[in-house]
């Protein structure tokens, strides 16, 4: 018999009932075939009992994490001891704003954009034309690089003597390095030029490179502000799915009356009345009336399910038609909606194996880099033209801020959140990033049962007329009889009619 290896990609269950029988355990999946590999993808979402089982982190307070290495968790907001990136939350809250760190580095970028341009065309340009004498230069190229450095580039340097103290090198140590190394120098150079030989002089003055530290320090910004926009994309999928979830409930008081209290104020026992038109406020029991309940956010089916006293109900399913007074019994993060969120945030913030290998590869990488810089500036100060350590000091510059391993650290984590997130705005959870990588083994789907691959809503074929009527009379006849049915059956007919 041919031996097949199996990876879950994801799965799911469900628990629904039938025209009021007692709900079933459903069980959907395709199986993906490919040289006597399985690989199972979701066409549905979170397995209850699996989610009952959540890691505590979730189920108490915010969470912060870093996105390169999801193994760091903390109760509080921060930077990565390992990358140095700043922590964000396993899942995002609906509420949330602009992130504080993009609004913090765009108006450090705007606000120092100006002064990066002038002190660039002032030291590519200030000699031919003499503006000023070569001393006075360096003094303005001072001023003007100066608040681009130490304030807008604080961030950076804060996170490079981080990697220090935490002895993990990282994209941080080299940038700082880097453009520290050139304003330092220039500082020195233009503060006390006697201290310099005269190797070390070139347009009447000692070489000072502040537009290099600036230009570091301004690109760098704009790099980190690509990076946490397209980051803030990727929870959209996140909050589209709590997006789901109705704001508030319809509470029923001991005393008979009625109010509506927000959601987070419901608790399990609660008696909750739920209206035709509005969303299942939480999971539940059914204990008066009957409905059906469009559950295909859930199930993928669009045919409603009738509910009645006794069965179970799902939070965020629409209730079309009825009213129903259902008893909460899962408030929360325990809910199959919050189950499904935690799903996905877990799957975006696992590590794919081309991951672990890129992390190690990059922290020697950083090491090494370091290495050859200080090669590079030996190699030109000894053997270089004149003057040699001038250029030996750029050159040593050039290679840590080239060199930096910014791709190969965050390529991998990005496309898994991108990826994840793409699913599941199209209904495919993925159990971590391993499962998406071994997609790419994948050449043949295999749909095990019939209605998995749906459009979502039924759609009419065609009509057959009998006993001498015409088909469009019969048609027309039908129409207008669900005319004023909110049954999707009865809305395709319609919409066939007209």
């Amino acid at each position: 018999m041919e031996e097949h290896r199996h990876v879950h990609a994801a799965e799911h269950d469900h628990t629904h009932s039938h025209g009021g029988h007692a709900g079933h355990h459903h069980d959907g999946h395709g199986a993906m075939h490919e040289h006597g590999q399985a690989v199972t993808a979701a066409t549905g979402h979170a397995d209850k009992d699996r989610a009952a089982a959540a890691p505590a982190e979730f189920q108490a307070g915010t969470v912060y994490t870093c996105p390169m290495h999801p193994e760091i968790r903390q109760d509080h907001p921060g930077n990565c001891p390992i990358c140095g990136m700043t922590l964000e939350p396993i899942v995002p809250d609906l509420d949330d704003e602009e992130n504080p760190e993009l609004k913090d580095f765009q108006q450090r970028f705007w606000w120092t954009l100006p002064l990066t341009v002038a002190t660039f065309v002032l030291a590519m340009f200030g000699h031919q034309y003499g503006w000023m004498n070569a001393p006075q230069q360096s003094w303005v190229e001072l001023a003007l690089s100066t608040p681009v450095v130490l304030w807008a580039g604080y961030p950076f340097f804060k996170r490079c003597v981080q990697s220090f103290m935490h002895r993990s090198p990282n994209m941080w140590t080299l940038i700082g390095l880097g453009a520290g190394a050139a304003y330092l120098y220039s500082v020195i150079a233009t503060i006390a030029p006697n201290a310099f030989p005269q190797t070390f002089a070139e347009h009447g003055r000692i070489g000072v490179y502040f537009e290099a530290a600036a230009v570091i320090v301004s690109l760098t910004l704009v790099g980190q502000l690509l990076e946490l926009k397209a980051r803030s994309q990727t929870s959209a999928a996140i909050k589209s799915l709590l997006g789901l979830a109705p704001k508030t409930a319809r509470r029923l008081n001991p005393d008979g009356s009625e109010m509506d209290v927000p959601l987070d104020h419901v608790h399990v026992g609660d008696r909750l009345r739920v209206r035709p038109g509005e969303k299942v406020p939480t999971d539940g029991i059914v204990i008066e009336g009957s409905s059906s309940l469009d559950e295909s956010m859930i199930t993928g089916e669009p045919i409603p399910v009738t509910k009645r006293v006794g069965d179970h109900v799902i939070g965020a399913t629409m209730n079309t038609a009825g009213s129903l007074i259902i008893e909460s019994e899962k408030v929360g993060s325990q809910t199959v909606l919050s189950q499904i969120v935690q799903l996905v945030a877990q799957a975006q913030r696992s590590k794919a194996p081309m991951q672990r290998m890129a992390d190690q590869v990059a922290g020697f990488f950083v090491v090494a880099v370091v290495a050859i810089a200080l090669l590079t500036l030996f190699a030109w100060g000894v053997f270089g033209p004149q003057p040699s350590w001038v250029y030996g000091l750029i050159n040593a510059v050039a290679v840590l801020i080239i060199a930096c391993p910014c791709a190969l650290g965050l390529a991998t984590p990005m496309s898994i959140m991108v990826a994840s997130g793409k699913g599941a705005t199209n209904g495919i959870l993925f159990r971590d990033a391993a499962a998406i990588e071994n997609l790419r083994k994948v050449d043949t789907l295999v749909v095990d049962k019939t209605g998995t691959l749906t459009q979502g809503k039924p759609a009419f074929e065609r009509c057959l007329g009998a006993n001498g009527f015409d088909e469009s009379e019969v048609l027309r006849l039908a129409a207008s009889l669900d005319q004023g049915s909110e049954h999707p059956l009865a809305a395709a007919i319609v919409e066939a009619a007209r």
